[in-house]
């Protein structure tokens, strides 16, 4: 087994040669195979909207107790908005996790499925930059299993059906 965790780019199976996506292929199917991990350059969520996101996440944290709770949504279980401190256990543990967190959910929804997104009145940024980043990281993703499926022999949108409106979120979490 391989020490090291292999570095891909998504460039070269987006934007490259046929050689260059076998190859691109070839790497992310041997390292999922063998190690489970890879680092990935080139994916769409760039250090410009990562620092900007970084930034819009801890002002949200940073408001008062009172307004987060104004977007906590009873009856979701966590699925969508703001999740206080404490609220949430890990699966058979009876002790509350230490953690604050926020989750951002599928924008692609045409026929209403999932619950909606909450927007932060206090804080536009952070509903743009948290929408941008997830649908970055959703491309990632798709790309990735697109990767994933020619590796397997399978046709390159193979799992697109269950990624495209799919049921992913995005989750900032926040340990006071």
């Amino acid at each position: 087994m391989k020490s090291a965790i292999p570095s891909v780019n998504l460039n070269h199976y987006i934007k490259g040669s046929r050689n260059e996506q076998l190859s691109f292929i070839d790497a992310v199917g041997s390292a999922f195979s063998e190690i489970g991990f890879v680092a990935l350059k080139g994916h769409f969520l760039d250090d410009i909207l990562t620092k900007h996101l970084y930034t819009s996440v801890k002002d949200f944290f940073a408001l008062p107790e009172a307004i987060k709770l104004q977007y906590e949504i009873e009856g979701m279980a966590g699925q969508r908005g703001y999740t206080s401190f404490g609220r949430e256990t890990a699966k058979g543990s009876k002790i509350a996790d230490l953690k604050e967190f926020w989750h951002f959910g599928q924008y692609h929804d045409p026929d209403g499925i999932y619950p909606p997104n909450c927007s932060v009145s206090e804080l536009d940024s952070f509903n743009n930059y948290g929408e941008l980043a997830f649908k970055a990281l959703e491309n990632t993703g798709l790309h990735l299993l697109r990767a994933i499926a020619e590796h397997l022999d399978l046709p390159a949108n193979y799992f697109d059906q269950w990624v495209i409106g799919g049921n992913s979120i995005l989750r900032p979490i926040h340990y006071p």
